[in-house]
């Protein structure tokens, strides 16, 4: 599904998987060199194993709504201290991921009549592993803390 057997110089792949909530998650996340120095997500799949599929829409929408706050966490989402007070008092100082920053998702659901697991959690904790793998492949260097800028690695 992500082409990773036909990988080619100059992308990185990272993958993981992710077991709770009586559910699978498995991320496959694409990284290139961003023409303005750092790096650039192209695409994320993902493969979900929740049970039967009630709602294959709504388990999508789930999955890429943990997705993206799981972008965010790893990224942007960083609360900042002066004088023992938060810097980042409301939204409007706090960086949320916006629709640019956003990659294509591609999301797969197995639906094979098992009991129905969680949705939506399970597919958060893996994104950042997956990404931080395919940063690795890419560049030979592991990130080590969260959050970090893509555009300074």
């Amino acid at each position: 599904m992500s082409g990773w057997k036909q990988r080619k110089a100059g992308e990185g792949y990272g993958m993981s998987l992710t077991y709770c909530f009586s559910s699978w998650a498995a991320h496959v996340v694409k990284v290139s060199k961003a023409k303005a120095g750092g790096i650039t997500i192209d695409k994320v799949w993902t493969v979900m194993d929740c049970g039967v599929a009630v709602n294959p829409d709504v388990i999508r929408q789930q999955v890429e709504g943990s997705i993206v706050m799981a972008l965010g966490a790893a990224t942007t989402h960083e609360v900042t201290f002066a004088k023992g007070s938060a810097v980042e008092k409301n939204f409007d100082k706090y960086p949320l991921p916006r629709l640019r920053d956003i990659p294509p998702i591609e999301v797969h659901i197995m639906d094979n009549g098992e009991a129905a697991g969680g949705a939506g959690e399970p597919a958060l904790p893996g994104f950042t592993p997956a990404l931080t793998n395919a940063i690795f492949d890419l560049t030979g260097t592991r990130v080590r803390k969260l959050p970090f800028d893509l555009k300074k690695v």
